[in-house]
């Protein structure tokens, strides 16, 4: 009887997936009802993900989203068409449409009026916090500096050349915001014996060392003192005792893996075992972010799932650049709560930013725990940017309209989004859409940025459709294409054997966390469900 109902129940998924299929070719359906689709219909959902239809649908969603972005990369900002130099200099992000010509009518194109509003009274008006509004997802602030954390290993724009510049020339996941961006810094974060990374100990616990031991270039205020001065892969995570918290982490899983390895390999040398266990921290990254950061932010029922074999079969190319419209998107500032609530304490930005000593007097365990109950910020719709970012906001619209980015709607066609047709239908709130409209004239000649970041939301979501639906391609091809998913590196050999391999497929945040503390908080992407979910456990071990 059982095994009927079992045969029924896959019967019914093979022909809903035969159906999808279908429906996708020949009536191409929005991706508002794709969306709706993978979000609702649990039943369905929880039959795929236990059953072989987890990995067919999990490919449809990797080469449906990968194709919206093009590879090789096209134009960058200085060049509106086709060229050498924009495929070969990397210096340069890549720019998924061509700059507005300069030679048009109005800073838009042919639409709009003929000056731009001022960035700081769109940010005033329409960015900044009245009252924080959280996230419906239930994503937490663990979520939020992970986010600033990962991003900032590849999103590293060059301020001291002209527009559309970068210094992150990896263009993805490399891990360099733990090893530094170039042969010199990595030399000087390292220990130079069993693979390892300089460390302090405080209290017994590893840190990272002070600028002193390791001398790298760090982005600290005047006067900043020396002892707080931490020496980490990215020269600006001091800023934020969330950034300092995550390199921390990494910082000791990077040992925690070159133990491992040593112990498996006694007689590699250090330069062997520092190359492997970076392999295996940028295997571990991407794991996490697909399986837990993705599936966080997409609220998506289907079970993401990295396995880089799905594509083996598929056309598709092992390489990335990183477009300056993702870099722009990126800039998730709305998650940022008023303040930071840590082991009872209600801590300001004034007290935070910058504050290094947070983390050895809270400790990574509490850190961990305080970020994972704290609910952050809704990103879309508009008004609920801190006023201490709004600064960054003025500077992404500023940045884009030197780079001469063309309007939201274009792109919206470029990802087949129905453009919109009136400030009313962008979003729901009408004070927003008079005053949208008031200083722009036209919905074709509403900025990008301010596009993604102002549309309405999704029910029930963390931003709207245009993020989601752009973002999604950018991200996922750049993860994928990283080359270790590719079947040349895809294998355990390049990971020190299967031990390490298998670090890579069996890792997640809680691991992450709890084999590297003296005891393991709750840690998620998004604030606990329940008193239970919420206790402390005692730590992992490896098994």
């Amino acid at each position: 009887m059982i095994l009927n109902c079992r045969l029924y129940l896959f019967s019914i998924v093979l022909f809903l997936a035969e159906f999808w299929t279908r429906v996708r070719l020949m009536l191409k359906p929005s991706p508002s009802v794709v969306h709706y689709i993978l979000t609702h219909l649990r039943w369905f959902w929880d039959v795929v993900n236990n059953s072989f239809l987890q990995d067919t649908f999990m490919r449809l969603v990797l080469t449906v989203r990968s194709e919206l972005i093009p590879s090789p990369p096209t134009y960058n900002t200085k060049y509106g068409y086709l060229n050498w130099e924009s495929y070969y200099n990397i210096s340069y992000y890549t720019r998924l449409l061509p700059p507005v010509p300069e030679d048009c009518p109005l800073p838009m194109g042919t639409k709009g009026k003929p000056v731009l509003p001022d960035p700081k009274v769109l940010t005033e008006r329409f960015f900044k916090r009245t009252k924080f509004r959280p996230n419906p997802q239930g994503t937490n602030l663990m979520f939020a500096f992970m986010a600033q954390h990962f991003t900032h290993q590849f999103f590293k724009t060059d301020h001291d050349v002209q527009v559309g510049f970068t210094k992150a020339l990896g263009h993805g996941v490399d891990a360099s915001n733990i090893y530094g961006d170039n042969l010199m810094r990595q030399l000087q974060l390292r220990l130079r014996k069993d693979g390892k990374l300089k460390y302090q100990l405080v209290d017994g616990e590893m840190y990272p060392p002070a600028v002193s031991e390791a001398p790298v270039r760090m982005i600290y205020p005047e006067g900043f003192p020396p002892q707080h001065q931490l020496a980490i892969g990215q020269e600006f995570y001091g800023i934020l005792p969330g950034l300092t918290m995550y390199a921390t982490i990494w910082l000791r899983e990077h040992n925690r893996v070159c133990d491992v390895l040593k112990a498996e390999h006694p007689t590699w040398d250090d330069e062997q075992l520092f190359q492997t266990t970076r392999l295996i921290i940028i295997g571990e990254i991407i794991n996490i972010i697909i399986e837990e950061y993705v599936q966080q932010l997409s609220g998506y029922l289907l079970k993401l799932k990295f396995d880089p074999s799905l594509l083996f079969n598929e056309r598709f190319q092992y390489s990335n650049r990183i477009a300056m419209e993702f870099c722009h998107l990126y800039h998730w500032h709305p998650l940022m709560p008023d303040s930071f609530l840590i082991d009872g304490d209600d801590i300001p930005y004034s007290q935070f930013l910058y504050n290094t000593s947070l983390l050895m007097h809270y400790g990574v365990e509490k850190l961990v725990d305080a970020f994972s109950r704290q609910p952050a910020g809704q990103i879309g719709g508009g008004r609920n940017s801190h006023e201490v970012v709004l600064k960054v906001a003025d500077m992404v619209i500023k940045e884009s309209r030197a780079a001469r980015v063309q309007p939201f709607n274009e792109y919206r066609k470029k990802f087949n989004l129905k453009p919109y047709t009136s400030f009313d239908e962008f979003t729901d709130d009408i004070e927003m859409a008079r005053g949208l409209e008031e200083l722009y004239g036209d919905i074709d000649a509403l900025e990008f940025y301010t596009g993604v970041l102002l549309e309405k939301v999704r029910s029930n979501g963390i931003f709207g459709e245009s993020m989601v639906e752009m973002g999604a391609p950018f991200s996922l091809k750049g993860l994928l294409g990283n080359p270790i998913c590719s079947p040349v590196y895809w294998k355990p050999s390049t990971f020190g054997g299967e031990t390490g391999f298998n670090i890579v497929k069996t890792s997640t945040l809680k691991k992450l966390v709890c084999l590297n503390t003296k005891w393991c908080p709750y840690v998620d992407f998004r604030v606990p469900r329940s008193e239970e979910e919420a206790k402390p456990r005692k730590p992992l071990t490896e098994l």
